[in-house]
């Protein structure tokens, strides 16, 4: 069921990026997701971004809907369903963050609330669409990377994967963004024998596990996931396929 929320306050993160601040009292983990509506648009889900006395979501504008959440201000009203969805785990002692895009949303409060000596890869297009490096920095260590080179190192977050593995040893990677990137950033460190956590994105109805709208490969993302771990193995569908709003299952 949904409740009704009050907005505390409305961030501006980068040129298309607002972080949208509430007081909720359920716990929020790093990882899980509310579903989030606004009267006239659509229900959707978004990464808790925030988890402490105020709980936020981060919000790129790319349709209707987003739009329209960006339109908020402070004391305004956002009915919300949640969090729901399995969180990542807090494990090893020199974690690997490795975040695209807004993909970092849901890394955030991981990389706050994570005790071990966190190195931090973020990625964008161009420096106009970093967001949350000062948070980031706080808590971790952060290298850049920007398409365009614009800011840090010019090429994909990925090209850094070599040099991070070789100079801080992690025991553990996660990882959340378009899902090409996390595909490798996989597969590199499967070869090497490293655990990975990735956050997946999937078209999303009810977000308790009814619909099957989300389904992957037999899992529900919005149940068994939104982070997989260990079952990344059997995901074939994983950096492949996922499903339109009317179930087809289309190339990523």
């Amino acid at each position: 069921m949904h409740r009704c929320v009050r907005i505390e306050d409305v961030r501006r993160e980068a040129r298309d990026v607002v972080s949208i601040l509430f007081r909720d009292p359920c716990i929020a983990l790093p990882g899980q997701f509310y579903m989030v509506w606004l009267p006239g648009h659509e229900e959707v889900p978004m990464s808790v971004s925030f988890t402490g006395m105020l709980k936020g979501i981060t919000v790129r504008a790319v349709g209707p809907t987003t739009r329209a959440l960006h339109s908020l201000e402070a004391d305004d009203r956002l009915w919300i369903r949640g969090p729901y969805g399995r969180c990542y785990s807090i494990r090893g002692s020199r974690p690997l963050v490795v975040a695209g895009g807004t993909g970092i949303a849901s890394l955030a409060p991981l990389v706050e609330e994570h005790p071990g000596d966190v190195l931090t890869l973020l990625g964008a297009r161009t420096s106009e669409d970093l967001f949350f490096v000062e948070r980031l920095r706080a808590s971790s260590e952060v290298w850049v990377s920007t398409d365009d080179g614009s800011e840090g190192h010019a090429g994909p977050v990925t090209d850094l994967l070599e040099r991070a593995v070789e100079e801080h040893e992690p025991d553990i990677v996660y990882t959340c963004g378009p899902e090409a990137m996390m595909v490798k950033v996989y597969a590199f460190a499967s070869e090497r024998d490293i655990a990975v956590e990735a956050s997946l994105e999937r078209y999303m109805k009810c977000g308790i596990g009814i619909c099957d709208s989300c389904s992957v490969s037999g899992y529900r993302v919005c149940r068994d996931g939104p982070v997989f771990s260990d079952e990344l193995t059997e995901i074939y569908e994983f950096g492949r396929f996922r499903r339109d709003p009317s179930g087809r299952r289309v190339p990523i």
